[in-house]
């Protein structure tokens, strides 16, 4: 058990160490990607850049407090959490409180401040899912449809804002909860069949989203609109070659490729840092996903295992969806890079995330503490090999001689 738990500390300090890099990477590439463009739209070029250490001074605080409460309590009162994210959903449609950008209601604004509520509908329905699923045939069927419809309406919400990419993202998690959970595998095969043909005619139903499917495997067909984005990406890593043009020296940033500071911080990083900082951002997040999943086996509680796990998928599949989009591996989708691209709901309800994961950690940490003490103690007040012998050998008039000891 003391080796257990020394495994768990020294691999808990890779896995800290690896989310700090990442975090200390994010804050110089938005610097970097940004400064131009703050400069000439608020004057400020260092605008992003405190912005983004607001949010790390809050997201680590966050993250904290969050890693030292129960696991249990999270997952008891998870449908409150996803009805207060549900409801800052339905404030992005309200005039006044809701802002439409690029056609879209995705954002919601409270004075000055911005906030995407989408980025903590994944958390919370991560969270809602998990005792809905393990105790599915405990309840009725009227209240296993009325669960239903509370954990997939704010999914419908991200549909018609539209965030197709949110969407997919929670919708995804909820079914890696399906299958990790005691829902029958039968079931589970059926409806991800279902959930898949489902997704076609969605996927189909607006105009832009064929288009972008199109540019996808066509980029250079229309290079002035819809390939725009995934050819400027090409050039900056095509700039890069394999150690960067330098720090602060991509010429994509330069209003050429949109959100160079959000969406398309890779390929900054691949223009700046070339090959090298490419591979070591790959490296970092195959390493964040790998200690993650190391530190999951260290768990036995069934739902600290699920929460953990998905926790550890969902940032490291969004940031392979990420890499794989600039990369014009996939179609474009305006998601960000887990804890470098710039912005503040992303950046603290990924921190949020890892809280959570944590906590599950402590929880673990304690028990195995209070089980080594307790072993510990069992073994100080237990006698000796060789005052049981004499103590065995001890009868009649001798006894009375042993009681010296």
């Amino acid at each position: 058990m003391e080796e257990t738990l020394e495994s768990i500390d020294r691999s808990q300090k890779y896995f800290l160490g690896i989310v700090s890099a990442l975090l200390v990477l994010g804050v110089v590439m938005v610097f970097s990607s940004s400064y131009i463009y703050a400069r000439d739209l608020y004057g400020d070029s260092a605008h992003y850049f405190y912005r983004q250490l607001i949010f790390i001074g809050l997201g680590i605080p966050l993250c904290w407090i969050i890693s030292k409460t129960k696991t249990s309590f999270w997952l008891k009162y998870s449908w409150f959490f996803h009805l207060g994210a549900t409801l800052l959903l339905i404030g992005t449609f309200i005039p006044g409180l809701g802002n439409e950008v690029k056609g879209a209601n995705r954002w919601l604004y409270l004075g000055s401040f911005g906030l995407q509520p989408s980025e903590f509908v994944k958390i919370t329905s991560l969270l809602v899912a998990i005792p809905f699923f393990e105790g599915f045939f405990t309840v009725s069927v009227k209240e296993r449809v009325a669960r239903s419809v509370f954990i997939l309406f704010p999914l419908f919400l991200l549909l018609i804002q539209p965030d197709f990419g949110s969407f997919s993202i929670c919708l995804g998690l909820v079914a890696v909860v399906c299958f990790l959970s005691s829902f029958p595998r039968k079931y589970f095969y059926s409806a991800f069949v279902l959930g898949v043909l489902g997704l076609i005619p969605i996927l189909l139903a607006q105009p832009y989203r064929v288009r972008r499917l199109f540019a996808f495997l066509d980029p250079w067909k229309n290079p002035q609109t819809s390939g725009f984005q995934i050819i400027q990406s090409y050039l900056a890593f095509a700039n890069g070659s394999i150690f960067g043009t330098g720090l602060g020296n991509s010429n994509e940033k330069l209003f050429y490729l949109p959100e160079a500071h959000n969406d398309f911080i890779f390929s900054v990083i691949g223009e700046e840092l070339g090959f090298i900082g490419v591979l070591s951002v790959v490296l970092l997040f195959l390493s964040f996903v790998f200690f993650g999943f190391r530190l999951v086996t260290k768990l036995e509680k069934r739902s600290s295992v699920i929460l953990a796990t998905v926790i550890i998928f969902s940032i490291g599949f969004q940031a392979s969806l990420n890499m794989g989009v600039v990369l014009g591996l996939l179609p474009t989708k305006g998601l960000n890079l887990p804890f470098i691209s710039a912005g503040g709901s992303s950046l603290i309800a990924n921190m949020f995330a890892i809280g959570l994961f944590l906590s599950t950690l402590t929880e673990r940490k304690k028990l195995l503490g209070q089980q080594v003490n307790q072993n510990s103690f069992e073994q100080f007040s237990r006698p000796s090999s060789s005052f049981e012998r004499r103590d065995s050998h001890l009868s009649g008039s001798d006894q009375g001689q042993g009681e010296l000891f």
